[in-house]
């Protein structure tokens, strides 16, 4: 895993860069607009083209190097960090910007995903899928630890009017990514030709015949279907519900989303250790309750500081052992020359309605519930024992709904036999017989 390794740390010190640089937009865009409206906008356009691009791109990740396909995408994302830190540094950054960049940057990132993962498969041994994400999601997680806490305090030192600082910042740490990736050798597998006369178009629904065919694997990312859109109604405005909550205090909402990345660390940490359950759909469908219950429904619950960071450790610590299993059934299945093709479909039935979830979630606070859980409003009277009323109250009451109705999603895979045994009925595509 010496090469994997190498990657990894790299995409340590990166993802530090970009969650200093997303927490301080997250800043800057909440000040210049006070709506979470314009939060959910800006995380629509940063995600939105990704999946529109992901059948496509899990064609060219099958065709193309896996090693300069990745680099190509953190180079992207490198440029439109630039884009970004040059209109800041001159005074002329706006938020139909950052809409812009967001979009460009997201059609490169489709390809991202699916080249990670494929690459995975062919540098890391089969039984280490789960701690090789494990690994990831400290990574990911890691990052959120210090990041807000650094973007924070640097802008408490140079202001809004120097926030290109921190954009510096971000480059260099792309640099040092970039070069992890150059340095180390990633294998390819071998590349299944296309047929005489199959179109671009008709390869890129492969995906979806391949999963279809394969209908537990089908059923099982229904799941994530419904788990992914009743998450992003609300993830996508955490940090509006808190800032309202808290009357814009930065260093509340930095408190709470480091509490979260602690708590995707030691998640992280532990399936590193542990290699996750033997069962992996346990994992998948237990993390799924266990995230929704103790932290979605809690974060919706707090009033505090207190609670808001143990909701956000709760709804992190789960999230390594649920993807980690996930991801290791799918990289067990699923044969390693299909996989960009595959799991780039499998991440539009996942994600689909995630998009549709962050242009509903900001209207949704700022135009229903919040002025419904504003003392005198029609909803304070039902719920406001339980959440409390005024701003921000609205998105609290849909944190816990969104929560409980999580939940029963999960624990409702368990009385679908096709999801329950998924790991029984398709073998691994190493075992299988022709």
């Amino acid at each position: 895993m010496t090469a994997f390794t190498i990657v990894w740390f790299g995409q340590v010190v990166s993802l530090v860069g970009t969650a200093m640089t997303g927490f301080a937009l997250t800043l800057w865009v909440y000040r210049a607009t006070g709506l979470a409206t314009a939060l959910s906008m800006v995380a629509f356009f940063n995600f939105a083209p990704m999946i529109i691009m992901s059948p496509i791109a899990g064609v060219l990740v099958d065709r193309w190097n896996r090693k300069w396909t990745m680099a190509l995408s953190d180079l992207a994302s490198g440029v439109g960090t630039l884009a970004v830190l040059i209109l800041v540094a001159g005074g002329r950054l706006q938020v139909w910007h950052l809409y812009v960049v967001g979009a460009l940057t997201a059609v490169f990132q489709s390809f991202q995903w699916p080249a990670y993962s494929a690459a995975i498969s062919m540098m890391v041994p089969k039984a280490q899928y789960q701690r090789a994400s494990g690994m990831i999601s400290m990574a990911e997680s890691g990052s959120g630890i210090a990041a807000p806490i650094l973007a924070g305090a640097l802008i408490g030192m140079v202001g809004f009017e120097r926030l290109w600082v921190i954009f510096a910042i971000d480059l260099v740490t792309f640099v040092i990514a970039l070069s992890t990736l150059v340095a180390v050798a990633i294998p390819n597998p071998p590349t299944t030709a296309p047929e005489k006369g199959e179109s671009l178009l008709s390869q890129s629904t492969f995906g979806f015949r391949y999963i279809w065919q394969h209908r537990p694997l089908f059923n099982l990312q229904m799941m994530f279907f419904a788990s992914n859109l009743l998450a992003s109604l609300c993830v996508t405005i955490l940090p509006a519900m808190i800032l309202a909550r808290t009357g814009n205090n930065a260093s509340v909402l930095a408190t709470v989303q480091s509490a979260s990345a602690v708590g995707g660390v030691i998640g992280g940490a532990a399936l590193t250790a542990w290699g996750g359950p033997k069962r992996k759909v346990d994992g998948v469908l237990l993390g799924m309750v266990f995230a929704s219950l103790f932290g979605t429904v809690a974060l919706g619950l707090g009033r505090s500081l207190l609670i808001w960071a143990v909701g956000g450790f709760m709804s992190m610590v789960f999230l390594p052992m649920l993807n980690g299993s996930n991801q290791a059934i799918w990289q067990s299945k699923v044969p390693p020359s299909l996989q960009g093709r595959v799991f780039s479909v499998r991440l539009i039935i996942a994600q689909v309605t995630v998009p549709l979830a962050m242009l509903a979630s900001g209207p949704l606070a700022d135009k229903s519930f919040g002025p419904a859980m504003m003392p005198g409003g029609s909803l304070a009277p039902l719920f406001g024992w339980l959440t409390g009323v005024g701003p921000g109250a609205g998105i609290s009451v849909m944190f816990v709904w969104a929560g409980l109705a999580g939940a029963l999603v999960g624990a409702g895979g368990y009385l679908v036999p096709s999801i329950r045994n998924v790991e029984k009925v398709i073998p691994d595509h190493d075992t299988a017989t022709a």
